[in-house]
């Protein structure tokens, strides 16, 4: 099986449809989205349709903190433009829509996977995996030999084994790496729809469950055009400035 996943897609519908359009030419049996469906762009409608629309032919979709903050319809503990773009999304999507992200699950297990917004330590902390302490707690948190998370934007892939402690290992876009059975895994995924990488480019990855490899890529779009829509919308200016240098 070949398993697309995708990570802080956050309303961007031209990174969305790039990677969804990449993704169909890879031969994908599953698609897994990691949460952030919404937050910062300027497309939470389409975006929250269109993967609705994949669910019901069988994606997975969990939660991240921006969809729970858009529920609600505040930014609490956010930044000042973060929260702004929150309660503008939350007035903008429908009763459905609201529904719909209010009842993903947090998390999903699926074989010796575990699939997850932030982390399994304290999944609801919405904690940051930016260091390999954090990495192994996380790894210590679940039985799952191979952990996929996203929240941080930027491509990480960690390892540890029963006797040596985690290490970081940053991986290069269109190489497939080997998930070795020996170790147990966390693969962090870059950002759909808001890199902070310093690459603009919008990021998925491919898990062959066969093979047992994962596969980094990255994918142009339209940046421009959703740097527009964020201006049309009135949202703060740095979430359109960012797109442009993926930071």
């Amino acid at each position: 099986m070949r398993i697309a996943l995708l990570a802080d897609i956050h309303a961007n519908r031209e990174a969305l449809d790039a990677c969804l359009a990449h993704a169909a030419r890879q031969k994908i049996d599953q698609f897994v989205f990691l949460g952030d469906l919404v937050g910062y762009g300027a497309d939470p409608v389409y975006v929250v349709e269109r993967i609705m629309a994949l669910r019901d032919v069988g994606a997975i979709v969990l939660v991240g903190n921006h969809d729970e903050a858009a529920v609600r319809g505040d930014g609490v503990n956010m930044n000042a433009y973060a929260r702004h773009a929150i309660e503008w999304t939350h007035a903008t999507l429908g009763p459905e829509a609201l529904d719909f992200l209010a009842k993903l699950p947090l998390f999903h297990v699926q074989d010796d996977h575990l699939f997850i917004h932030s982390e399994a330590a304290s999944p609801k902390a919405w904690n940051y995996v930016t260091n390999a302490q954090d990495a192994e707690r996380s790894m210590r948190a679940t039985d799952r030999r191979v952990t996929f998370c996203g929240h941080v934007h930027r491509p990480q892939l960690y390892h540890m084994s029963a006797t040596k402690p985690a290490v970081l290992f940053i991986p290069q876009n269109n190489l497939s790496i080997p998930l070795m059975g020996n170790r147990q895994w966390l693969a962090v995924q870059g950002a759909v729809g808001q890199p902070r990488d310093d690459n603009p480019e919008a990021a998925y990855s491919i898990f062959d469950t066969t093979r047992n490899e994962i596969t980094y890529l990255r994918v142009p779009y339209d940046i421009e055009g959703a740097v527009n829509k964020i201006h049309a919308a009135d949202l703060p200016q740095i979430l359109a400035a960012r797109l442009f240098i993926g930071r």
